[in-house]
């Protein structure tokens, strides 16, 4: 299992920006995928997932109403939309998969494949 995280950036507060998470060799809609985002000197968070039960998405309400996560299966991938971004959403981003998740979880240790990771910088 490989994931693929991609489309970080600089962008000022206010702005956009949308990460992608492809997978190879499997497909995504069997797949709970979380993204998580890291800033220097904190722990890892969970900043959005969506199930492969249900697909229902969850949202902190630190990012909820600015973020979106989706999939497409057919590109096997999962973005994260996010609009409106605030200088505390600079961070490193990962997303993560785990097989033996049905729903979804925000604890990091329960995910077992993890992209590289892509920067986001929000800042003017």
């Amino acid at each position: 299992v490989q994931l693929q995280a991609s489309g970080g950036g600089l962008v000022q507060p206010g702005g956009s920006l949308r990460l992608s998470c492809a997978a190879s060799e499997f497909s995504l809609d069997k797949y709970t995928i979380t993204w998580f985002r890291q800033a220097p000197g904190k722990e890892r968070e969970a900043v959005s997932c969506i199930s492969h039960f249900d697909d229902i998405a969850y949202y902190p309400d630190s990012v909820k109403g600015r973020f979106t996560i989706s999939r497409d299966n057919a590109k096997r991938t999962v973005y994260l939309q996010m609009d409106s971004l605030k200088p505390e959403d600079t961070a490193v981003y990962y997303c993560a998969t785990d097989p033996r998740l049905i729903g979804c979880s925000s604890v990091s240790a329960e995910y077992l494949y993890w992209g590289q990771g892509t920067v986001v910088t929000v800042s003017s």
